[in-house]
């Protein structure tokens, strides 16, 4: 399959490239951007995350948080990885953006990517405490979670082989937030975790992207994306319902 259209056939009727040899330069773009923002988004989160750690009520809290922000920095350097197939500076890249940085709590940055760091944007707001931190893990963990079961099915076989091993952990992270937000709501809290939720919902969502995005066409012939970011964005807008109607009642 040396004929760049033939690949692309290839990969609309549901093909799987194997390495970056065959990759047609907008496959390849597409990909490094994938794997860019996702890099971006582990590392930041644990960066951010980290800095709360000391903030658990408790040594299980502390370890569990720990866990989150150690897995995390390991999730970004095995896709990390693989960019460094493609060519990437792994060694640069890890140092040329401040990771821990955030804005003002109250700035609204949208769906409009920052320039030069691929992060989602809800990874750009600060954490204010310990129960602003569990909520944010449950919101966003739930969004995780969704989003890498359909990043699991893309068609480079070693970065869909990557996610379906990282899932299962970010699926623990989520249970470990669902765990540490209905204690700190049965020990009184649940008025701080309320507001909380409130301020990471609209952000979270936001993580999904606009409705009808052209790239997602684009996408979708590749084999790199299946689902419209708007069916992605129903589907967790449903498990948040239902895990907050769990956790206050």
């Amino acid at each position: 399959m040396s004929d760049e259209n033939d690949i692309l056939a290839y990969l609309e009727q549901g093909g799987k490239l194997t390495a970056p040899d065959n990759a047609p330069a907008r496959y390849r773009a597409e990909l490094l951007r994938m794997m860019a923002s996702f890099v971006d988004s582990e590392l930041a989160g644990a960066a951010g995350f980290a800095d709360v750690i000391n903030q658990g009520p408790g040594i299980t809290e502390r370890i569990a948080a720990s866990r989150i922000v150690l897995e995390k920095f390991d999730h970004g350097e095995r896709v990390l990885k693989i960019m460094g197939a493609f060519g990437a500076n792994t060694t640069r890249y890890q140092t040329v953006h401040p990771w821990s940085a955030r804005i003002a709590r109250d700035d609204d940055l949208g769906t409009t990517r920052r320039d030069g760091d691929m992060r989602l944007n809800v990874l750009h707001y600060p954490i204010n405490g310990w129960a602003d931190a569990v909520a944010m893990n449950v919101l966003m963990g739930a969004a995780s979670v969704i989003q890498l079961k359909e990043l699991a099915r893309c068609s480079y076989q070693p970065l869909a082989e990557a996610f379906q091993d990282i899932l299962p952990r970010e699926q623990r992270h989520l249970e470990l937030g669902r765990e540490g937000m209905q204690k700190l709501v049965s020990e009184g809290a649940a008025s701080e975790v309320a507001n909380s939720v409130d301020y990471w919902e609209s952000r979270v969502a936001a993580s999904f992207g606009g409705p009808a995005s052209r790239r997602f066409e684009m996408l979708q012939k590749f084999g790199l994306r299946h689902q419209p970011n708007e069916a992605l964005l129903e589907a967790w807008k449903a498990n948040i319902e239902k895990t907050v109607s769990e956790t206050f009642t």
